[in-house]
């Protein structure tokens, strides 16, 4: 296994995000339609912050309904802004950090994504699954 593979290589460049004037039923659509679990919020190409979609299930009654049930996650969807729900102060790396780096630091970390910025600028997200389907590769 190449042990200085950068994560540029692994990272899902082409982003789905949001901004702070967006709303979280917004949020919950992309969510589903693009089958994803996080979603950088940016201003410009500058990262404010990151939400998962556990971030969202915390708040609503998305999975414990059915789909007839859809005005009451609305509802409370509508109860928050999207400010209040995102995680601030975001970890992020470099594209020249390693795959094995950010492995390493979210394995002891609480979550799964890192955004990988470049001169300010977002240029990428990295997931575990993207780590997971980087492994599956190499045997």
């Amino acid at each position: 296994m190449k042990k200085r593979v950068p994560i540029s290589r692994i990272m899902t460049k082409e982003l789905v995000t949001l901004s702070t004037q967006d709303d979280l039923v917004t949020a919950e659509k992309l969510f589903k339609s693009k089958n994803i679990r996080h979603i950088p919020i940016v201003e410009g190409d500058a990262i404010l912050g990151m939400l998962s979609y556990t971030d969202l299930l915390r708040i609503s009654f998305a999975d414990a309904v059915g789909e007839d049930e859809q005005s009451v996650d609305s509802m409370v969807y509508n109860l928050f802004a999207l400010e209040q729900v995102m995680v601030k102060n975001v970890t992020s790396v470099s594209p020249e950090t390693t795959i094995k780096e950010v492995a390493q630091f979210l394995s002891v970390r609480e979550f799964h994504a890192l955004p990988v910025i470049e001169n300010g600028k977002l240029v990428g997200i990295v997931t575990t699954t993207d780590l997971i389907n980087y492994l599956l590769e190499q045997y």
